[in-house]
């Protein structure tokens, strides 16, 4: 029986199509390739639903000649390769002849085309590799080809296909690519009836990324222009501080063709080493150029990975274009006078010299740089906030006002004038006090009959839920304020101020009595610790007791900023900005954050998707007012992307993140105050590691320190 079968040519269509289309992205990154190749302009993409229902890419070309338009459509068939020797050659994008064919294969596809010069064009329509229609018809010069119902004799494939958003972003992402790639021709995206974006075709790639990329990314870029040899690098790379959690903003382009490039992000990142911190990478949109003869551009299907003959050549010409550019701006500003400037006899000193007034200096202009602005206190205020945001972050208990003691309390029978008191009535008022604290303390409070009456159990303290509500400090004003004998109890009031009080003890109302406990029994209040100093501007050195603690004040006040988090969402409020900041996003990350907005505002973000992949951040957490937000937003879009909604850790790894954002960081200034609040905390809450695992204090007891200078043995 025979064992091998000749394939019809309809499933040998569907098969070779599944290798170059995969999405309707990739029928538009063939297109425009064919456009490029046939000197195009202008080129318009207009998509549909995603680009399943409707698709179209139109050029003005050079266009098809009527007797070609068929063979186009056929395998292996292409006008920019006639032999094998033109292999070595290849500068133009597309040279396999297998695009139109394979899109045929899969769905309905008509073309209008017209050569230049000519007085008609061609109307041709064919599905599913079959010719409809063949005829002459009145079209502009140039091509447009139009696809319908991707994929409708394959149902199978739909199902693999994501949501039209996510599809109409992988198109807008490609064609924002191959925008950057060809600055010379001016592309325009419309998405469903919508116009996206459109670039000037003026020939200056930093207009194209202006365009495409926005004003927010294009305005950080430092200029690359490197020459060795036959290799030429032009572009722009971002500055260190402008780097990125991940590397979707490295763009390269070999030879006009948009590729992904381990030897040439290697390469970039090695040249910002010492720059920018472990586990960032820098940005940058290069175009490469080097003789077709050192690269091999058939080794991917979808041509977006090339082989070079000589990677170290590579390598090295890529990272002396960016260490070039780096050093380029670590060069100081340097004061220029301008000796063109003539000066009259009054501007002179008797020296001949000009006077300082009149001497012009001129300095290197550097593009503006639109800083945004967080809630700035006014400008006749001097900045304090600094400190008052680290004392509020590390306590957030409401302190109410203390009340003055009336003057008639303490012996005064009225305010006494003047800004100070004499000798005398500084005496008279001290008496005045030991004898109210000594009234107060000989004052015995009533106790409540005692019943013989079963009572309800009292809570224990390790019963009672912690609470950050005002009511609780409120109850224990109550409760420290002193009942005089005539004054009854308010025992109903005192009541609803206790959550664990079930509404039948309300009910009930039956009074408690609470024997006092023995002194002998009484727990010892915790000593705090004594702040010394500080070491290195980041270790905060204490005694408590007997023991030396040195304490991580970073570590310390993240991990009390992630408990506050961690323990109740809620005191993650947001604060709106003025003005919304507008945050530049991969594709990827756009998608992410626009399918979980409502679990990012939980985190005090309040974002608005603008045009893909910007998005309007309206809103910040109010411990991170302070920060620029686009760094976060990326790292919330990362965690998305890579844990997916489903992962329990997520919301964890975002408070880590946060709280991380939001702490003292070391080396910054800090006042004794500050300090000693926070190792207040450290006890107080018991403080042992960081959010990520790092200890946040090291004890030495007295007896270790003396045994190690010897006074012990």
């Amino acid at each position: 029986m025979p064992q091998i079968n000749l394939l019809d040519k309809e499933v040998y269509e569907l098969i070779a199509a599944g290798e170059v289309i995969e999405r309707p992205a990739s029928i538009v990154k063939e297109l425009i390739e064919n456009a490029i190749d046939a000197d195009a302009s202008s080129v318009t993409v207009e998509i549909k639903n995603g680009g399943r229902s409707f698709l179209r890419v139109a050029d003005n070309g050079v266009g098809i000649a009527y007797e070609d338009v068929p063979k186009a459509f056929l395998r292996h068939a292409t006008s920019k390769v006639a032999e094998k020797a033109d292999l070595e050659h290849i500068m133009t994008m597309g040279f396999r002849g297998e695009a139109l064919a394979s899109v045929c294969a899969v769905a309905r596809v008509e073309m209008f085309t017209r050569l230049r010069g000519e007085m008609f064009g061609t109307h041709y329509e064919i599905a599913a590799s079959e010719q409809k229609t063949y005829d002459v018809t009145g079209c502009p010069e140039g091509t447009s080809v139009i696809v319908r119902d991707l994929f409708y004799n394959v149902p199978a494939r739909l199902k693999f296909l994501k949501k039209d958003a996510t599809e109409a972003n992988r198109i807008q992402e490609l064609m924002s690519r191959l925008a950057v790639s060809h600055p010379d021709i001016s592309f325009k995206l419309i998405r469903d009836n919508k116009p996206v974006f459109v670039t000037a075709g003026d020939g200056k790639l930093y207009s194209a990324i202006y365009s495409v990329f926005g004003r927010d990314f294009a305005k950080g870029l430092l200029p690359v222009s490197y020459e060795r040899g036959s290799f030429s690098a032009e572009g722009y790379v971002s500055k260190p501080l402008d780097a990125r959690t991940n590397r979707k903003f490295q763009v390269f382009y070999v030879n006009g063709r948009y590729v992904h490039s381990e030897v040439c992000s290697q390469a970039l990142e090695e040249a910002y080493k010492s720059r920018i911190m472990i586990g960032r990478f820098p940005m940058c949109v290069m175009k490469l150029t080097l003789p077709p003869d050192m690269l091999d551009v058939n080794v991917h299907p979808a041509k977006t990975e090339v082989r070079f003959s000589d990677n170290r050549f590579v390598y090295d010409s890529v990272y002396f274009a960016a260490r070039q550019a780096l050093e380029e701006q670590d060069k100081p500003t340097r004061l220029t006078i301008d000796r063109q400037k003539r000066f009259s006899d009054s501007e002179l000193y008797a020296d001949n010299t000009p006077k300082a007034e009149q001497m012009v200096f001129s300095v290197p202009e550097e593009p503006e740089i639109a800083v945004p602005v967080y809630n700035q206190p006014a400008a006749a205020k001097p900045d304090t906030s600094g400190d008052d945001l680290f004392l509020k972050s590390l306590d957030t208990k409401q302190v109410s006002a203390v009340k003055p003691i009336p003057y008639d309390e303490i012996g005064f029978s009225e305010q006494p004038k003047g800004g100070s008191l004499d000798d005398d009535e500084f005496v008279k008022m001290l008496d005045g006090l030991n004898a109210a604290a000594k009234a107060a303390e000989e004052e015995e409070l009533p106790l409540p009959p005692v019943t013989d009456e079963p009572q309800e159990s009292v809570p224990q303290a390790a019963d009672v839920p912690e609470t950050a509500d005002e009511g609780a400090s409120d109850s224990a004003d109550m409760l420290d304020k002193p009942v005089s004998a005539d004054e009854p109890v308010q025992q109903e009031t005192l009541l609803e101020n206790f959550s664990f009080v079930t509404a039948e003890d309300m009910k009930q109302r039956r009074p408690v009595r609470i024997d006092p406990i023995p002194e002998s029994e009484q727990p010892k209040p915790k000593e705090k610790p004594r702040v010394i100093g500080e070491l290195f501007k980041t270790y905060i050195v204490t005694q408590v007791g007997d023991q030396m603690v040195l304490i991580d004040k970073h570590a310390a006040h993240e991990r009390h900023i992630y408990e506050q988090i961690r323990f109740d969402a809620r005191t993650v409020t947001a604060q709106m900005l003025l003005e919304p900041i507008m945050v530049m996003l991969s594709f990827d990350e756009y998608d992410a954050v626009s399918a979980n907005l409502e679990r990012i505002e939980k985190l005090g973000f309040v974002i608005e998707p603008d045009v893909a992949p910007a998005v309007a951040v309206k809103a910040l957490p109010q411990l991170l007012k302070q920060y620029n937000p686009t760094e976060m937003i990326v790292e919330i879009a990362q965690k998305l992307i890579t844990g997916g909604s489903a992962m329990p850790q997520l919301y964890d790894d975002i408070y880590r993140s946060m709280a991380c954002k939001a702490a003292v960081k070391a080396h910054d200034d800090n006042t004794i105050e500050e300090l000693q609040h926070l190792a207040e905390l450290v006890y107080e809450e018991d403080l042992r590691y960081c959010p990520h695992g790092r200890p946040v204090r090291l004890e030495m007891s007295e007896y270790e320190i003396e045994k190690h200078f010897r006074r012990i043995v």
